[in-house]
């Protein structure tokens, strides 16, 4: 969905008109600059000089921008997103713990690209290792990490994509823990700008502590030999309220980055793919949180009981349904766009149903537009209705009186 934009190109045009054009000029610059950042059909206007992107709120999910999202690309160092977040995974489940002493093997010393000089058989906590990849994107890292947890960077591999699936990430297949393309062979990891911004909203709403390692600009790894973690996000302590996630480049993928930031109660995140340079791939990031934080304000849905859905067997008949409390939608600024929602049960319910449970969704459209979907939950116990109401129930509908 895109609502509200600015456009900067636009603004420099403006100026040059005003060099130009006299006072007349001057004045029809003005109005359209008005009218490119007041009105619905300028926002559509904005973009990103990268082949594709995304801006999401990070509390809901909602899309505020989104330009050639579901298309695949290689991630090269954005895969590492998933491999925090199943190394995390493990460790909320008690199958390894972050003070665990993780040994490199020979293949983990031999890899390439960005690093931290493992060699083999050198000892790190699990924590070290995860800092490592989180702060500096070091692919040797990566694999000590997925042997340590898989036994085989393979088997950890297959977790990854596992996870995905559950994560309805349709447009991404890994082959490797860390995002360089094989050294031979025509396969490669994808994954597309949707996907990657949801692992990464998963990865802080479950682990918030990777944000603490991400924010880090340098921290000392080892001291014999001295060798420091320098954050390869350059926008850490220089954009507002950025603190992550992770920058990626090859050759083949060009400069791409998940970045997430946050301003008040709103968390954004941006995704860049395949951009020409990093100072591309910068301006472009800027651009994307510049505009969901500046055009965009959160407007509180109503908390409670929002409505009834039918359950035909149930005792009450209409169950109502709530949503959680605190929940939000992100508008444009200024209370234009129109917000409607909607109850959409899942499927024909059946009794019995116990409060809590989950028994559809909300459907919140902003401007006419869907802009989000809340899960809708039993506001109280539904038991099922008696023989003879369910033969009478039975009866009403099929006589149409029900």
């Amino acid at each position: 969905m895109r609502v509200y934009g600015s456009d900067r190109a636009g603004g420099r045009r403006l100026t040059e008109s005003l060099t130009r054009g006299g006072q007349m000029a001057a004045a029809l610059g003005l109005v359209a600059a008005f009218l490119l950042l007041t009105s619905p059909a300028g926002a559509q206007g904005f973009d990103v000089p990268v082949p594709a992107a995304l801006l999401m709120d990070a509390h809901t999910g909602q899309i505020l921008f989104a330009k050639r999202a579901d298309e695949p690309f290689r991630p090269a160092s954005l895969a590492k997103v998933m491999t925090l977040l199943v190394a995390l995974d493990a460790a909320a489940a008690g199958e390894v713990s972050l003070a665990d002493p993780v040994r490199a093997s020979a293949r983990a010393a031999a890899i390439g690209g960005s690093q931290v000089y493992l060699a083999q058989g050198e000892v790190h906590t699990l924590e070290a290792l995860l800092k490592a990849i989180a702060i500096a994107g070091a692919n040797d890292a990566s694999i000590a990490v997925a042997e340590h947890i898989a036994g085989t960077e393979e088997a950890f591999v297959q977790r990854m994509n596992e996870r995905a699936r559950r994560l309805s990430m349709a447009n991404s297949l890994f082959i490797n823990s860390h995002g360089l393309p094989p050294s031979t062979g025509p396969d490669s990891s994808w994954t597309s700008a949707r996907d990657i911004a949801r692992a990464a909203r998963e990865l802080i709403r479950l682990y918030p502590v990777v944000l603490s390692w991400t924010s880090v600009r340098v921290e000392t790894f080892r001291t014999e030999p001295l060798f420091n973690l320098y954050n390869t996000n350059d926008m850490i302590g220089w954009y507002e309220g950025l603190d992550g996630l992770r920058t990626g480049y090859t050759s083949e993928a060009g400069y791409l980055i998940v970045a997430t930031a946050q301003r008040g109660d709103v968390r954004l995140i941006a995704v860049v793919m395949a951009a020409d340079s990093a100072a591309t791939r910068e301006q472009a990031t800027r651009a994307l949180l510049d505009y969901g934080f500046n055009r965009f304000e959160a407007r509180r849905l109503t908390a409670g009981v929002v409505g009834t859905v039918t359950v035909p067997d149930g005792n009450p008949r209409q169950l109502p349904v709530r949503i959680d409390e605190g929940a939000r939608v992100l508008v444009p600024r200024g209370g234009a766009a129109s917000v409607e929602t909607a109850v959409e049960p899942r499927g024909e319910l059946r009794a019995p149903i116990a409060a809590g449970s989950e028994v559809g969704e909300y459907v919140v459209r902003v401007g006419g537009s869907e802009a989000l979907r809340l899960p809708l939950y039993a506001a109280e116990d539904v038991e099922r209705a008696g023989f003879w109401t369910r033969l009478w129930r039975g009866v009403l509908r099929l006589f149409g009186g029900e």
